[in-house]
């Protein structure tokens, strides 16, 4: 809730914020502006104006207006404000304001693919800034819902939904079968730990070879390996033997370095593997605690919630 006070603040500014305009080849014309909602004096609890803030936050927004789309600087502006707002409420909210904000946007095709595009570009590019799985799988649940795609256009989307509805937070993670160094076969659901750390990676991936080096050098880590409360099971999910064989040297000794030559992982698409790194971490039930997260997610939860 760290950023509370400053979102608070945004809030405040947009609220307040008036009409901009600017010059034209010599006449004046009006640039669209996005109107924060009012939020009542009645609500004084920081939490809940952030709640109200996020369940009205498009009430004032003008859908069939399709020059919002060539003002990045205003509708984009809000979107990403928008996103960073949902970071500070409950999940079950904001799902449930992203569903009322795309069934409003369906009433002009323009704009409601405007946003879809937008929700891709930042909750689901590998690269985006606010990835986030959990809130784009209502965004793809709308798309196949909606009657303003065709069923081509719901070809995509379905499949995206299909994959991200896979190993999901809190469901058990899929089991599969890897080979080790000397030809044995292990599964994932054999090793036994508080938790696990499944890591998908490529021996050619610099961001990998980062991630690893980083693994590698983490005191949390180490310590929790050394005290038997985590296992790390990295997996090269590529046919390349020579590859894989040749940078295990590379991988600590205490880590369980397996390979999936098959290529099942990816081929059936068990795992997202859209983006490498890939980090999963599992607890002892194999329940997915984090998905697709960034190193430092993962070591922040392990500190907060294992004890060495």
């Amino acid at each position: 809730m760290k950023y509370l006070p400053i979102l608070i603040s945004l809030l405040v500014c947009l609220s307040c914020s008036g009409q901009q305009k600017k010059k034209e080849e010599g006449q004046e014309k009006k640039i669209p502006v996005f109107e924060m909602v009012t939020i009542p004096s009645l609500v004084t609890d920081p939490q809940h104006r952030m709640e109200y803030a996020v369940e009205h936050y498009w009430d004032k927004f003008n859908f069939t207006d399709t020059a919002y789309i060539h003002h990045p600087e205003v509708t984009e502006q809000a979107f990403s404000n928008y996103l960073y707002m949902m970071g500070e409420v409950p999940l079950e909210k904001a799902v449930s304001s992203i569903r009322n904000m795309l069934k409003k946007a369906e009433v002009e095709k323009q704009m409601y693919t405007y946003f879809t595009d937008l929700f891709e570009k930042y909750l689901y590019d590998p690269n985006a800034p606010l990835r986030n799985e959990e809130l784009y799988i209502p965004v793809l649940q709308a798309m196949v819902e909606t009657p303003l795609l065709d069923e081509v256009n719901k070809i995509r989307p379905a499949h995206l939904l299909e994959v991200a509805l896979r190993n999901r937070l809190g469901e058990s993670a899929t089991d599969f079968v890897y080979e080790l160094p000397d030809g044995k076969k292990g599964r994932l659901y054999q090793v036994k730990s508080d938790y696990l750390l499944l890591y998908f990676y490529n021996p050619d991936c610099e961001n990998c070879r980062e991630v690893t080096q980083a693994m590698k050098e983490s005191q949390l880590i180490n310590g929790l390996l050394n005290a038997g409360k985590l296992k790390v099971l990295s997996v090269y999910p590529d046919e390349d033997k020579e590859a894989w064989v040749n940078h295990i040297p590379q991988m600590p000794t205490v880590w369980i370095n397996g390979q999936d030559r098959e290529v099942i992982l990816k081929n059936e698409e068990i795992y997202d593997l859209k983006a490498i790194p890939c980090l999963y971490l599992l607890d002892k039930n194999k329940t997915v605690v984090l998905k697709d997260a960034p190193f430092e997610q993962v070591e922040a939860y392990l500190y907060n919630h294992s004890a060495i």
